[in-house]
Order: C-alpha cells, then structure tokens, then sequence
C-alpha cells in the first residue's frame, strides 16, 4: 500500500527558510495577465520550482488582492516579486546584467521546450504574455529566445499559467 501523506508529514519549509535558501537562477516576467486567478497560480508555482523573483508588468494586478491569493495560497508572501511599467525596460535592464530572456510564445523560428539544453546554463528570465494575446511582438524581438511548449491537439493553446508549470518543470529540472 501506497499511503498518502498528510499536510504535517511533508516537511515543508517554514516561509523564513524559504526566503533564505538558494533560488534557482530562475526569473518569471508577466506582461499583462488579465486573469487574477492566473496570476496567483504563477506566484504558486513559482514557489513549488524554488523561482529567485517575478517581475508583474504592464496591466498585470499586483498583490494583495483576494483573487489572487485564493490561488497563490500565501505564496505571495514567500515569493520575491516587483512591479515594473515598462517590460522593454526591465528586459534591457535584465540582459546588461547578464540574464538571458525567453519568451514563451509560438513564432517562425522558435527552440522547442525538449530542446531546452541548447540554451546555455545561465539565469533566464521567462516571459509569459496576455491570454489573449500572448507576448507583445516587441517583446519577442528583444528577447534572446523562443521557447516554444509542442501542443498535439487541434487548439495549440494553453492556459497562460499552465504553460508556466510545464516550462518551469522543464527549466529547474537543470538545477536540482
């Protein structure tokens, strides 16, 4: 038998370990998330892949807000995160600091998520845009890549912050 563990058995960190130890080399950018419900998911799983920071952008809400944190479940408080305006900015800032940006988004010449080693270790800054929309086509043209996640059904689309669990998965997996 298989025995499911309860919430106690788990051995989570407090939020204070948490803070304190070594993040991934890992960075979330929202470009104008419309959905709060979104945007909580995106700070939970950010926590669950020991994400170092997300930068909200553009029309994205920021915490706190009750639709948010019915889905973040408190991680907006473990996670490091900071509004910025501009995204062009913030992403020219990123790469003089040496941060490789990724938009995830379905262009002409995109890296498919398999082919993620092709992308030297470094920090990389994720970038994930509007449900509608997805990511500006500035934005696209300034980042260093396109990763693109392969979709086998007849939508090619899927829910802004489910993509963000199927990318970080594949991108942490480099560090642990």
């Amino acid at each position: 038998m298989n025995k499911k563990l309860k919430l106690w058995e788990l051995e989570r960190l407090s939020e204070d370990d948490f803070k304190a130890q070594k993040k991934f080399p890992i960075i979330l950018i929202l470009d104008s998330i419309r959905s709060l419900n979104n945007i909580g998911s995106f700070f939970r799983t950010a926590d669950a892949f020991n994400v170092e920071k997300i930068y909200l952008c553009g029309i994205t809400a920021c915490p706190p807000h009750r639709d948010i944190q019915k889905t973040a479940l408190g991680a907006t408080d473990s996670m490091d995160w900071e509004y910025r305006e501009s995204i062009q900015e913030l992403i020219r800032e990123l790469q003089t600091q040496g941060v490789a940006v990724a938009s995830i988004e379905q262009t002409e010449n995109t890296l498919l998520l398999q082919h993620l080693n092709q992308i030297p270790e470094q920090k990389l800054a994720l970038v994930f845009g509007n449900e509608v929309d997805g990511v500006d086509q500035e934005v696209v043209n300034q980042s260093d890549y396109v990763i693109e996640v392969p979709q086998f059904g007849t939508k090619h689309s899927l829910n802004v912050s489910v993509c963000a669990g199927v990318v970080l998965w594949e991108v942490a997996k480099r560090h642990f």
